[in-house]
């Protein structure tokens, strides 16, 4: 029996019931456009030399983590719709774990890095060029893949000696540690205190380090005199802190609501909220909300659209 626990090959993944031909177009649609949205970002950022700054600097980095998170998850999503039985082998399922929390990890950081260099441009723009220097930011980009490799490993690390008897199902389309640990047969505690842990320091102090920074930023908004800075210092946050707001409830509800008994459907629809749609809508809201973005590809499609004669 004890062998048999220990010598799990592959996990069979129940999420995909009904509408597999709709869940697949669907999917199909949702990861091109992800693709698409984010490459334009990186793209944008790379070309116009409006957009290099600390700011966007991060913003490249952010579409590079979300083209990560759909990449880990989206492609096997496709190929399982397409199967009888949707499956995933027993090592491939910790490798797909490893890196959607590692990716969740480095994105709270990022955010809240974000935040900070928001506050630093917006209460100390004298100081801000030493504050957020090149030498700086490339520091604080390279901790949050780092944080997040680091988180991620701990959580992959327990999940390696969980047990699981007989022919294991996960209520899910992909692998996450709440499924596993819902299927495990061995003792989860320690994976639970890791999970809790996690929230506090991975997830609830960044969140409650950009609303600090927000909090000190509106405080120096309300004190300028001109109506115009009020228009200029919130078209450059407000599409950040759109994005904190649908990234950080979409991540509690992923980690903390399976915990109270919802069903397994509700739980595999708040996790594809969560890792597979959000990254596609981060794209939309930065171009939509900022007006430097827009004014830049306004400038690289006139440059592509009008080359210069030789």
């Amino acid at each position: 029996a004890g062998e048999n626990q220990t010598r799990v090959t592959e996990f069979i993944l129940l999420g995909f019931s009904h509408g597999r031909s709709f869940l697949f177009v669907l999917f199909l649609a949702i990861y091109l456009a992800t693709l698409l949205g984010n490459s334009a970002i990186l793209t944008l950022v790379s070309l116009d030399r409006h957009l290099h700054s600390p700011m966007y600097f991060f913003l490249s980095h952010l579409s590079c983590l979300d083209i990560c998170y759909s990449s880990v998850t989206v492609p096997k999503i496709l190929a399982n719709t397409l199967r009888p039985q949707a499956t995933i082998s027993y090592h491939g399922c910790l490798a797909q774990m490893f890196f959607l929390m590692a990716c969740a990890g480095a994105e709270c950081a990022l955010l809240a890095v974000m935040a900070y260099d928001r506050y630093a441009a917006i209460c100390q723009p004298l100081h801000y060029p030493h504050t957020m220097s090149r030498g700086v930011c490339v520091v604080a980009a390279g901790g949050c893949w780092l944080w997040g490799l680091l988180d991620s490993a701990v959580h992959t690390l327990l999940a390696a000696r969980l047990s699981f008897c007989g022919a294991v199902r996960l209520q899910h389309i992909f692998c996450d540690v709440p499924p596993l640990l819902r299927a495990a047969c061995s003792d989860t505690r320690a994976s639970k205190v890791a999970l809790r842990a996690a929230s506090v320091f991975v997830g609830l102090s960044p969140f409650l380090l950009v609303v600090v920074s927000y909090l000190r930023i509106l405080a120096t908004v309300l004190k300028m005199p001109v109506a115009a800075g009020w228009q200029k210092a919130f078209s450059t946050c407000s599409a950040h802190l759109l994005v904190v707001t649908v990234y950080f409830v979409t991540a509690n509800l992923n980690y903390t609501w399976p915990s109270s008994g919802c069903s397994p459907a509700a739980n595999t629809l708040v996790s594809a909220l969560y890792c597979i749609v959000t990254p596609m809508l981060y794209p939309l809201i930065y171009s939509l909300r900022n007006q430097e973005v827009r004014g830049a590809l306004r400038r690289v499609v006139r440059g592509w659209g009008c080359p210069s004669s030789s």
